[in-house]
């Protein structure tokens, strides 16, 4: 490290790019974000790619991380469910402005085990949990009084706050990283990117222009 410049061996910003895993280095700035961002700092872009080859971009929640991959749960009956089922690759991007930085992802995806998605499925809020029965997600509705009323039948059904079982249709996808950018706002947009590319077991840094 080069105190006096406060840059490291790679000639980026103290603490950027100096870790060998970029799960740790996306913890440590995920938990910088959890204190400056108003809203969902686990908020994420995610793209996916349908059967034609037209990207699909949307927000979601992240909803696990670990060495493994990125996690977060939908239906999978839905447009992005459809989408990963049949073509099971996928990239995230998480912009947080409050921090001037930016993380993207690419990778493989596969789904999280059945207990993963009870566990967090039996976390989530009552409402929650009836909406993932009430809502066929991404489909066609001819007004709001239908699911309006669809709410409430599945209320009926699962009255037990504790007990409600989850869909089959619900559950989590991980994605499993070959490709983690980091980017980080610099004067005149002259910004910094560190890329981590894996090789077979390892990760390789690479630094890219602005």
């Amino acid at each position: 490290m080069n105190q006096k410049s406060g840059k490291n061996s790679l000639g980026l910003n103290k603490n950027f790019g100096e870790y060998d895993n970029p799960i740790e280095l996306f913890q440590i700035w995920f938990e910088e974000a959890k204190k400056t961002e108003i809203n969902d700092p686990n908020a994420v872009a995610l793209a996916s790619v349908d059967n034609l080859n037209h990207a699909n971009i949307r927000m979601v929640l992240l909803k696990g991380l670990d060495n493994r991959g990125f996690v977060f749960y939908t239906n999978f009956n839905s447009t992005k469910g459809t989408e990963i089922k049949k073509n099971k690759f996928a990239a995230m991007c998480f912009h947080w402005k409050s921090l001037r930085r930016q993380v993207r992802v690419r990778g493989a995806v596969q789904e999280v085990s059945k207990k993963e998605a009870d566990d967090y499925f039996n976390s989530r809020p009552y409402g929650s949990r009836i909406g993932a029965w009430a809502s066929s997600q991404s489909s066609q509705l001819d007004n709001r009084e239908t699911l309006i009323k669809k709410i409430s039948e599945f209320e009926k059904k699962y009255s037990d706050k504790n007990n409600v079982p989850r869909p089959e249709h619900w559950s989590g996808w991980r994605i499993i990283p070959d490709e983690i950018e980091f980017w980080l706002d610099g004067e005149f947009r002259i910004h910094e990117r560190l890329v981590y590319r894996k090789k077979n077991s390892t990760w390789e840094k690479i630094i890219l222009y602005p």
